[in-house]
């Protein structure tokens, strides 16, 4: 049992490690060779086949150790985060061991994938959870209403939902209507709890921009009876900025980021009522 009191060694060690792993520029990202590469080839995925391996694109990227061109293509999504959305010219970042293009991967969210701090934030809030539980055992069950309430609280405080939500909406405020079609369907069967198939299908969409490039895009929430869309043509809405941001029904997505903001409003809500409760509890019992 006296071993179980350093139970917070550990994730707070592996934190601490990590981070000053990460200010040294040490993690495998970081060491990680980072370059923009460009879309110079794409097709549409086959009809009927899985969507898992996004969109069959080849990119283009210069290595800067050596100066020489890479061409090299991702056609069955296992080159990091799959794309949803492709066109010719289209910029992405990559990255790869150094030396060694062709482990490319292409990264989603290369701003928080490159600091190297994923695995320490993990275990920081491993141990926070810890720590909760630690205060409810030592101190009481007031604790309980205290701690989670402040993680529930910093949980929405810190989740980017929100922030995403509000940027698509000011994104799609001067939204660009164009004629779009649905050029294949990927099928995908999964098994639930009870070993029933789940069919899954998502449309392939096709569309031009106003500056004529021409965009694949997958998938399409709330696209109605998407398994047999193929050839469907229908007006699709996407944002001048970004052709990454787009939507069939204006009105759905506006409904969507409203309940977005709310269910990040409501772990906010609970966790500051939580607080309350927990130290009214904490002064009635002093």
């Amino acid at each position: 049992m006296s071993l179980l009191r350093y139970w917070w060694v550990l994730p707070g060690g592996l934190a601490v490690l990590g981070y000053l792993l990460s200010f040294a520029g040490l993690t495998r990202s970081q060491r990680a060779e980072w370059v923009t590469a460009r879309v110079v080839d794409l097709e549409s995925p086959d009809h009927g086949a899985s969507k898992d391996g996004g969109i069959p694109v080849t990119v283009s990227f210069r290595d800067p150790r050596s100066g020489q061109e890479f061409t090299l293509p991702n056609t069955d999504g296992k080159h990091g985060f799959p794309v949803r959305a492709a066109w010719i010219g289209r910029e992405l970042v990559v990255y790869y061991p150094k030396g060694h293009p062709e482990k490319f991967r292409i990264a989603l969210y290369p701003e928080a994938e490159g600091d190297g701090r994923d695995f320490p934030n993990v275990m920081v809030a491993l141990l926070l959870l810890g720590l909760v539980i630690h205060a409810i055992v030592a101190w009481g069950y007031e604790w309980a209403f205290l701690g989670f309430g402040a993680l529930l609280f910093l949980a929405g405080l810190l989740g980017r939902d929100l922030r995403s939500a509000r940027l698509r909406g000011r994104q799609l405020a001067d939204a660009i209507a164009v004629p779009a079609h649905v050029v294949a369907v990927t099928t995908d069967v999964y098994k639930d709890g009870e070993g029933s198939e789940i069919i899954n299908h998502a449309p392939v969409i096709a569309f031009t921009t106003t500056d004529g490039r021409a965009v694949l895009v997958q998938p399409l929430d709330n696209f109605p009876k998407p398994g047999t869309s193929l050839g469907r043509e229908f007006t699709l809405h996407y944002a001048p900025s970004d052709p990454t941001v787009y939507t069939h029904n204006l009105d759905f997505d506006r409904k969507d980021r409203l309940n977005t903001a709310r269910y990040t409003t409501v772990p906010r809500a609970l966790g500051l009522l939580a607080l309350l409760a927990g130290a009214t509890l904490l002064y009635l019992h002093r």
